[in-house]
């Protein structure tokens, strides 16, 4: 955990540089090239995507608890018995 901050710290002065930031830049515009020229299939993949972490958040949250069976064994259990002390 101790070079997390450390390597952040230093992506962003490589990230400042001209020559990755074309680099991200001319990767972003493949991307958007490619999103256009396979249109509907990239809008659907693409719609796909961005629902799915919505989709799998509801289901979690509105899945329905499970509840633990009843022990077999426990109408076998000896009663305490309080000795009024």
């Amino acid at each position: 955990m101790m070079f997390a901050g450390l390597g952040i710290f230093v992506l962003i002065f490589v990230l400042l540089t001209p020559g990755p930031r074309a680099t991200m830049a001319a990767s972003l515009q493949a991307v958007a090239g490619w999103l256009v020229s396979w249109a509907p299939f990239s809008f659907i993949l693409l719609a796909i995507l961005l629902v799915m972490p919505v989709a799998s958040i509801y289901l979690m949250k509105t899945w329905p608890v499970r509840e633990e069976p009843e022990n077999p064994m426990a109408k076998y259990r000896r009663e305490v018995i309080d000795d009024g002390e």
